[in-house]
């Protein structure tokens, strides 16, 4: 077995700091890359006023030194944990990170600047000089400029590979801060290794500046590198790195997403299918007070937001709702959105269930129970709703991009022995529409949707595959 020494270094991380999918995939990966791969994996993040809550026993104290940003001085003590075979280095600053938020402050860039340098003083003080420094999205992207702009550091031994999760965050800062935060020379924005649309940007940097640069599906990094609103820019940057980037579609934790085990849910999956999601939907449709009868069941687990489908979805779930159908949402985001469901819940009370906010064990409930799963995204880089969805035999209703695209079968007419959802590619009412008009049609025919059913269930994103691609790409580096 080929072992070999990763550090993964990121903004969060589940189990301790989940804003996004980030958090669900650093851990993710780690945890199979040490479990079935048996490689060495530590996670450096930093010490969040959250993080406290999510500890299950005390961290031990590593070190403790003091980061230099130009005139700035600023003290940090490392504390150490182990959880699930993954070593844990949280960088303390109460300046920066005891706070009652992860993100979304005016000095974010100066956060994870210090964040940054005393990551690489960290790995230094320690000699723990890793195979390979995975690095994710833009908050830690000055990294391998910084090793490299430090020519006797031992780190310049290790290979960079970047993980671009979400690109429309980038990072962006003015020049000036180049020397300020970073302690850099001029020379790197001035050739324009750093340079974006006259800024420094940080996700830039860590493209030029890397090995080997991923993203989170196969067809998503088509998109970023042909689609200017997308990418955000970022396809012409890209396009120097083609060969060097490549996509693999993420997984999903099987273990904490087991029908056969899901204690959350009523009934546990034991081999009948029907019955199964039977027991399921009748139960939570009593919960939420919503008509039982054999109308479909559409769930909804997401951000309320632009980019996860709501203008071309909410006139659409009126219509469902209009027909006799049950919808239920979980998700919070913008207010707008977040109104509009109320006021469809006022008007439709036992055919619509709305949650603001987010509640685990509800997100269980709705995909075990549903008969389709609403994601009809603008984008959507992977997606990991339509992954569990298939995992609990519910079949996504799904627009065919990014991450989307590359996990779900839309059913047409003479693929229904391999198809798992419905799908479309116009982002469009009309579009949207026609595609749940089909999954109502199909919906009628019992057989049909058993094997539909069952074919969702026989799909694998489990992180084995996932991981056995970043290993591959890890090897070929080292």
């Amino acid at each position: 077995m080929f072992n070999m020494k990763v550090v993964m270094v990121t903004g969060e991380s589940n189990p301790l700091v989940k804003t996004g999918g980030l958090a669900d995939v650093v851990y993710s990966l780690s945890k199979e890359l040490v479990k079935s791969r048996k490689n060495n994996v530590s996670i450096i993040m930093p010490f969040y006023k959250q993080v406290n809550a999510k500890l299950t026993k005390r961290p031990v104290k590593v070190c403790s030194f003091e980061v230099y940003m130009s005139w700035r001085k600023q003290y940090c003590v490392v504390y150490k944990t182990l959880i699930d075979g993954i070593r844990y280095f949280l960088i303390k600053n109460d300046q920066y990170f005891n706070r009652d938020n992860v993100y979304g402050y005016d000095d974010d860039i100066e956060r994870f600047a210090c964040f940054t340098l005393a990551s690489k003083k960290l790995l230094e003080m320690i000699n723990l000089i890793p195979d390979v420094i995975h690095i994710h999205d833009w908050h830690p992207g000055m990294l391998p400029l910084l090793i490299k702009d430090d020519y006797g550091s031992p780190l310049n031994k290790a290979k960079f590979v970047l993980t671009i999760h979400n690109p429309a965050f980038k990072g962006l800062f003015d020049k000036y801060f180049l020397g300020n935060f970073y302690n850099l020379n001029d020379k790197y924005f001035n050739d324009g290794s750093v340079c974006f649309n006259g800024a420094v940007s940080t996700l830039k940097t860590a493209i030029v500046y890397s090995n080997k640069i991923t993203t989170v599906s196969p067809t998503h990094r088509i998109e970023l590198l042909t689609d200017e609103a997308i990418s955000g820019g970022l396809n012409h940057v890209l396009e120097y790195r083609r060969d060097d980037f490549v996509g693999i579609l993420n997984g999903i934790d099987y273990e904490e997403f087991d029908p056969t085990k899901d204690e959350k849910i009523v009934a546990k999956l034991k081999g009948n299918v029907v019955s199964f999601k039977k027991a399921n939907k009748e139960a939570l449709l009593k919960e939420k007070d919503l008509v039982n009868d054999d109308a479909p069941l559409y769930g909804m687990v997401s951000r309320l937001t632009w980019q996860k489908g709501l203008d071309i979805m909410l006139g659409n779930v009126e219509s469902l709702l209009q027909r006799g159908s049950k919808v239920i949402i979980l998700g919070s985001g913008e207010s707008k959105y977040e109104n509009h469901l109320e006021y469809l819940r006022a008007k439709y009370p036992h055919h619509l269930s709305i949650y603001i906010g987010y509640n685990d064990e509800l997100a269980h409930k709705i995909y075990a129970a549903s008969d389709f799963f609403l994601m009809p995204s603008l984008f959507e880089p992977c997606g990991l709703s339509q992954m569990i969805s298939l995992h609990y035999a519910t079949l996504p209703v799904v627009r065919l991009v990014g991450g989307l695209k590359d996990s779900v079968t839309p059913y047409v007419d003479d693929n229904l022995k391999y198809a798992d959802g419905f799908g479309f590619y116009d982002y469009t009412y009309n579009a949207l529409s026609g595609t749940l008009n089909w999954c109502e049609q199909v919906y009628k025919d019992k057989e049909k949707m058993k094997t539909l059913r069952n074919n969702a269930l026989e799909q694998n994103y489990d992180w084995k595959k996932s991981s056995q691609k970043y290993l591959a790409l890890y090897k070929s580096i080292i």
